[in-house]
């Protein structure tokens, strides 16, 4: 693996280019398309011309749930967000304010009287393990009724998010609930496009990747592979499995919609490029030297300064690759991060970091 640090994954970024509204329509937005001989501004519109037919759509269908919950331990005021589920009740979450709780507390849930949580274990960095009782229906209610869409924190809004971040935040292929965060690529997708995509003969395989909270936490060590990274749940069902395999066999593409569809298949992916299907948590943690056996192409959109995802698609397309698209992208005023525009990366085909 190369010798990395974490500053050369920084960039400046004008604050008047991070989206605070998704395009619209999403579709609407802009592509930069980034190939191993260079770069072409396209369209959301015009995926359907840039694949072949054959080619797969690998996408996430992931349902963002109001994760962000507001808690009281006695005086103590605590922030709570959902990270991942662990079965019969239980959630790892980051709470702010966790040093204020111990094991065996309550925690009140605000604007939920009929919810508490009981404090199983304080983890480190902010992590707390809660116990919301067997009822999941009830946990379910208590989430429409007191949790927040948890929005990033560069997308700002005068109190808490409303009625139509609800909706501008999940994305059209979304139907398993368990995201903290929505899998951004796929909110440039809308029926019109995706009956586009079906004339073209594109096809689509789904899978599920729960993203964690995680994903909002930025590298603080120099080197980046010190930094840990939260597991999250994801799943390849053995239909997606055969339909991509199909594709590989034909000589066809494997397109990623989003860096947690790019996980989830090189998870599920064996060294000759097979993928075998999968359950279950994953941590795979891609950094430049990685290298891909599955996805030929990744749709994404343009990801924070010093980000695991901004390392993870500098290992797909190459370092000075994507450096070079992010300059481009900021010249021409391109829409940065969740509700921004998006980009179409080409794998170089000696699968090196260029």
């Amino acid at each position: 693996m190369p010798d990395l640090r974490t500053d050369d994954f920084d960039y400046d970024l004008p604050e008047r280019l991070i989206a605070q509204a998704p395009a619209r329509p999403r579709d609407a937005a802009r592509l930069l398309v980034v190939r191993p001989d260079g770069l072409e501004d396209r369209g959301v519109a015009d995926l359907p011309a840039l694949l072949d037919p054959g080619d797969v759509l690998v996408v996430n269908d992931t349902r963002v749930i109001p994760a962000r919950l507001h808690g009281r331990r006695g005086e103590a005021r605590v922030e709570i967000m959902l990270n991942r589920a662990e079965g019969g009740g239980t959630w790892q979450a980051l709470v702010r304010n966790a040093k204020r709780l111990r094991p065996g507390d309550l925690v009140e849930i605000e604007g939920a009287p009929d919810c508490a949580a009981r404090v199983l274990e304080r983890e480190e960095g902010g992590s707390v393990l809660l116990d919301f009782g067997p009822d999941q229906a009830a946990l379910a209610a208590a989430l429409e009724t007191a949790g927040e869409i948890p929005l990033p924190p560069y997308i700002h809004r005068e109190g808490r998010p409303g009625a139509a971040d609800a909706e501008d935040y999940q994305t059209v292929f979304a139907r398993r609930p368990g995201a903290v965060a929505a899998p951004t690529a796929s909110l440039h997708f809308t029926d019109r496009l995706l009956a586009a995509l079906d004339a073209r003969g594109v096809r689509r395989a789904v899978v599920t990747l729960h993203v964690g909270a995680g994903t909002f936490l930025p590298v603080r060590e120099d080197d980046p592979r010190r930094h840990i990274l939260h597991r999250e749940w994801c799943e390849m069902p053995e239909e997606a499995a055969a339909t991509i395999n199909a594709a590989r066999a034909a000589g066809r593409r494997v397109v990623a919609v989003g860096t947690t569809a790019l996980r989830t298949t090189e998870t599920a992916a064996q060294p000759d490029g097979t993928v075998t299907p999968f359950r279950g948590l994953t941590g795979l943690y891609i950094l430049p030297g990685y290298r891909f056996r599955a996805v030929d192409a990744l749709m994404t959109n343009f990801h924070l300064p010093k980000s695991t995802l901004l390392m993870l698609v500098s290992a797909f397309a190459g370092q000075r690759r994507m450096r070079a698209a992010y300059d481009h992208a900021v010249r021409r005023d391109y829409r940065f991060f969740s509700y921004g525009d998006g980009s179409l990366l080409f794998r170089a085909a000696e699968d090196l970091p260029a």
